[in-house]
C-alpha cells in the first residue's frame, strides 16, 4: 500500500481520518445536548480504537456545534489533545437574513476570525492543520499569504492546505507564500470516479463530460500534497443500502463489493477505503460517519490487499462500461 505524503512529511497522522461533520445534532440553532457529547464520546472512542488519530472539522459542520461538542470531549479528556491531529476548514459563510448570500470569504479578516472561532470551540491553542474549504473567486493570494503567514506566525495554525481545488488554483496560492500546502481534501469513492477517469480520458471525446480538473492528482503527488478523499463510503451505496432502484452498474459493484469482503473475511467498508489506499497517490479517506458500527467496520482497511486485476474489475463495474 502507498505511503501517505503526510508521513514523508513526518506528520504521524493515522491512514484514516474520522470526518466530524455530524456531530452536535442539527445544522440549526438547537443547543447541544448531553445525548449529542455522549455521542462524540462514542465516535472518538471508536475511532482511536482502530487506530485512528486525526479527526477533521470546519467552522461551519451543524453550525460550528460539531467543533463545540467535539472541544467538550477534550475537556474532558485533556490528556487526549496532545494524541491526536485536528484539521478546520474555513471560507464558507452562510447566507444572512439580510438578503446576503452564501458565499465564499478568503479575506485576510474572515481567514484570522474563523480561526479564531475554532480554537475557541475546540478549547485548543493550536490547530495542526488549516484547509480553505472551497475556491473564493474573488480571492487575493496576497491577502491569503498574509492571514497564513499570521497564523503561522502567532502559533495559532501549523500547517495549511486546501479542499476541493485544482492544481491551477493551488499552485496560484503557493506562489505568494513559503508555507507549504500539505492537503487537497476532494470527493473520491468508487461512486465518484472522475479522477480515475480524468486520466484514462485523455485524448477522447469522453474527457468533455468530465468535470474533475486534469492535472490536480499528479501535482498534488509531485508536490507530496496529500489528498485526502471525503465521502469515500458513498453514503452506503455499496455496503448495505438498498439498491433494487438504483441503476445495475451500482447493484453489480455493490454485489462485487460485498463478494470481495466475504472472500477475504473483512467488511465491505474496508473493500472501498482499500480500494483508494491501493492507487500510488497515497490517498487517505476520510470515513464521515457518527456510527460506532459503521466507524468500527472500516477497520484493518489498511491490511487489506486487492489485486491489481479485483482493483480495476470495481473501477471497470463502477464504470458500467470498459475501458477504453
Amino acid at each position: 500500500m502507498s505511503i501517505m505524503p503526510l508521513s514523508r512529511r513526518n506528520i504521524p497522522a493515522s491512514r484514516l481520518v474520522l470526518g466530524c461533520m455530524g456531530l452536535g445534532g442539527g445544522w440549526d440553532d438547537s443547543p447541544i445536548t448531553e445525548e449529542h457529547v455522549r455521542q462524540a464520546h462514542d465516535a472518538v472512542d471508536a475511532a482511536l480504537a482502530i487506530g485512528i488519530n486525526m479527526f477533521d472539522h470546519a467552522d461551519i459542520y451543524t453550525r460550528g456545534k460539531a467543533e463545540s461538542v467535539f472541544g467538550q470531549v477534550l475537556k474532558e479528556r485533556p490528556d487526549l489533545r496532545e494524541q491526536i491531529i485536528i484539521q478546520s476548514k474555513c471560507g464558507i459563510r452562510f447566507a444572512e437574513p439580510n438578503g446576503i448570500p452564501g458565499r465564499y470569504d478568503f479575506s485576510r479578516e474572515h481567514i484570522l476570525s474563523s480561526v479564531d472561532g475554532s480554537l475557541q470551540r475546540l478549547g485548543v491553542e493550536y490547530l495542526d492543520i488549516l484547509l480553505l474549504h472551497r475556491p473564493d473567486p474573488l480571492m487575493d493570494p496576497e491577502e491569503v499569504a498574509a492571514a497564513l503567514e499570521t497564523l503561522k506566525a502567532s502559533g495559532k495554525v501549523r500547517n495549511f492546505g486546501v479542499s476541493n481545488m485544482t492544481a491551477g488554483q493551488i499552485a496560484l496560492l503557493q506562489a505568494y507564500t513559503n508555507e507549504p500546502f500539505i492537503v487537497n481534501q476532494l470527493q473520491m469513492s468508487l461512486q465518484h470516479i472522475g479522477w480515475l477517469d480524468a486520466g484514462v480520458h485523455v485524448n477522447r471525446d469522453d474527457a468533455k463530460e468530465n468535470m474533475f480538473p486534469e492535472g490536480t492528482l499528479e501535482y498534488c503527488q509531485m508536490n507530496r500534497i496529500q489528498i485526502q478523499a471525503w465521502s469515500p463510503l458513498a453514503q452506503g451505496v455499496y455496503t448495505g443500502r438498498p439498491v433494487q432502484d438504483l441503476p445495475e452498474s451500482i447493484q453489480e459493484t455493490a454485489a462485487l463489493v460485498k463478494r470481495l469482503a466475504n472472500e477475504k473475511e473483512t467488511t465491505a467498508e474496508a473493500i472501498l477505503l482499500a480500494w483508494l489506499m491501493k492507487h500510488p497517490a497515497g490517498i487517505q479517506p476520510v470515513i464521515g460517519t457518527k456510527n460506532p458500527d459503521r466507524i468500527r467496520a472500516c477497520s484493518g482497511a489498511e491490511l487489506v490487499e486487492l489485486t491489481r486485476e479485483e482493483w480495476y474489475s470495481l473501477y471497470v463495474s463502477s464504470r458500467g462500461v470498459a475501458l477504453p
